[in-house]
């Protein structure tokens, strides 16, 4: 989806531009997706996981800019990616257009500076605008009690958990914590 770039001033006085990611930041959402599993165990997938090829990656970010029941936004941060997020419908079936989904990440030298807090209010702002969704749902690691904290102010509120969810390489279990946000 295209939507207009937002500035925001973060915690720390710099400013930040939230823009639709597009195809210009291939190489720059590779390197993303590959450095912020270092950064912390929270996320789904790990470094060695990511193969993209950089015109795979444009080809993607086209498909989401081009679809408007697809939200991809990007950080940026003195010319570089701090952050993406995403919004995505759940399904295409009747049952389930009512619900989207929420993933975000943000390079850890972001974290606490109200970033993730602005990107997850103007996703919101959008998906409410798609006019087709009720609820936004996400999955959070139950460990990871910032994000947790983060989601909850941002209205999220918990709705259940998925027993030993993801497994680590080193074979530790993980439950997920189900939450939703109510778009209506």
């Amino acid at each position: 989806m295209r939507f207009e770039e937002k500035q925001i001033v973060l915690k720390d006085g710099r400013m930040c531009i939230l823009k639709p990611n597009s195809p210009e930041y291939a190489e720059d959402m590779i390197r993303y997706l590959k450095e912020t599993p270092t950064e912390t165990d929270f996320l789904l997938r790990n470094s060695d996981e990511v193969h993209f090829t950089v015109e795979q990656e444009r080809a993607l970010l086209q498909g989401i800019l081009d679809n408007p029941y697809q939200i991809m936004m990007v950080a940026i941060v003195g010319g570089r990616v701090a952050g993406n997020a995403a919004i995505n419908g759940i399904g295409p079936q009747r049952k389930l257009q009512h619900r989207c989904s929420l993933a975000i990440a943000l390079y850890k030298e972001f974290w606490g500076l109200g970033l993730g807090t602005a990107m997850i209010g103007y996703l919101t702002e959008l998906a409410r605008s798609v006019g087709a969704w009720t609820q936004i749902d996400l999955e959070v690691v139950a460990e990871n009690e910032q994000a947790k904290k983060l989601y909850e102010k941002c209205g999220f509120i918990e709705t259940g958990r998925r027993h030993n969810a993801l497994r680590s390489d080193d074979g530790t279990f993980h439950d997920e914590i189900l939450m939703y946000k109510d778009l209506t």
